[in-house]
């Protein structure tokens, strides 16, 4: 009789424990840490894509003039300053000429002097010959005597040296006066060409050594950009490819260029490859030398190749991999990647084919035991 309370009890709490039991399996299986974890896949195809290659660069200029003096003085006076335009031929400043107006006025003196004695010189040789040429004729005639002939033969040589003599001071009068005329102009600071002001590194009374840079100027329609990338992925970099240049001071706008050359001395030191990208048209608003820009090169579309998304790209227990679904389960697949492009897209050169399905974004981490579930879209994930 006692049997039977102790039967409908335990039936009782069997009742109640097994469906909690069970719902609490559901859960767990559902919804809990044994919940099969959303992944979304995409199929790998093999196609061909446009590699892009970004660089860093500064803004030079290609032709610059340094202007300062070749001899040591004292700055007389600046006639531009930083920002200025200049035109060919222009002078921009002068030096201090100290004496050199007095000794253009010794050495044109000189000149005037050497000319004078050269017109006597000319006079004497003129009349020596006339007299050398009448006592010849005397002397064939048998009216005067032979040492007087001679006498005048002497006296002609010695007035053509006097000639010579006096046009070699002449000449050298004339070297002296030009020398001195020309640095006197190398005093002034003359434009060699048309540009723009960008250093002015001196003021009047300044006392500035020879060979120093006083004023520079650049030519604005010579900007490019020196652009370092890395040795690792310039494969392909040419001459005339075009760039997407990007510069610090104009966030959000881009500008078009191209490749000009591709130096032929790359940079040991940070494996870089160094090249210089200039502008398809000039910069309404040009851009101040030395700042920093951002270059994308478009590189040559690749071979056909399996390409993935990067996204699905991960790192594995020390290895570079993605996870593919074969058989309805997940396998870690270790790949060799190749190049990329603009839109996220990679190469695969080993380690899949055309076909394969990998998975792209999970809700977390994945492992070789993970259950999963396919879907679209993983809510809350920017894709």
């Amino acid at each position: 009789m006692k049997r039977q309370p102790l039967q409908r009890r335990t039936l009782a709490v069997l009742v109640v424990i097994i469906p909690l039991f069970a719902l609490f399996v559901y859960v767990a299986l559902s919804s809990g840490p044994l919940a099969p974890v959303s992944v979304t896949v995409e199929t790998v195809k093999a196609r061909s894509i446009h590699p892009v290659l970004f660089g860093i660069g500064t803004i030079e200029a290609r032709y610059t003039y340094k202007i300062g003096p070749i001899t040591t003085g004292r700055i007389q006076s600046l006639a531009v300053h930083v920002g200025d335009r200049v035109t060919a031929g222009q002078v921009l400043g002068e030096m201090d000429p100290v004496d050199f107006e007095a000794r253009i006025r010794s050495r044109e003196a000189t000149l005037k002097h050497a000319q004078a004695i050269l017109r006597e010189a000319r006079a004497r040789q003129a009349y020596a010959q006339t007299q050398a040429h009448r006592y010849e004729q005397l002397l064939a005639a048998r009216s005067t005597s032979e040492e007087i002939a001679s006498t005048k033969r002497q006296e002609l040589q010695i007035a053509n040296a006097a000639l010579s003599a006096a046009q070699e001071d002449l000449s050298r009068a004339q070297a002296d006066l030009a020398a001195t005329v020309v640095q006197r102009e190398n005093l002034r600071f003359v434009a060699p060409a048309e540009g723009l002001v960008a250093v002015r590194d001196a003021d009047p009374g300044t006392t500035v050594a020879a060979g120093r840079a006083v004023l520079e100027i650049i030519d604005p329609k010579s900007l490019w950009i020196h652009t370092r990338f890395d040795q690792i992925s310039a494969s392909g970099l040419t001459a005339g490819l075009p760039a997407h240049i990007a510069l610090r001071s104009r966030s959000g706008q881009s500008l078009t260029g191209h490749v000009f050359r591709v130096e032929p001395r790359a940079d040991a030191v940070t494996e870089e490859m160094l090249a210089k990208v200039v502008f398809d048209s000039q910069p309404l608003l040009l851009p101040p030398v030395g700042e920093l820009a951002e270059v994308t090169i478009d590189l040559p579309a690749l071979p056909l190749a399996p390409v993935i998304p990067n996204a699905a790209v991960h790192h594995h227990d020390g290895r570079i991999g993605v996870w593919r679904i074969e058989a309805g389960a997940l396998r870690f697949t270790p790949v060799r990647l190749g190049a990329a492009d603009l839109s996220g897209q990679v190469q695969v050169l080993v380690g899949l084919k055309a076909g394969d399905q990998v998975v792209v974004y999970s809700e977390q981490a994945l492992h070789a035991y993970s259950r999963f579930r396919l879907v679209e879209h993983i809510p809350g994930l920017a894709q």
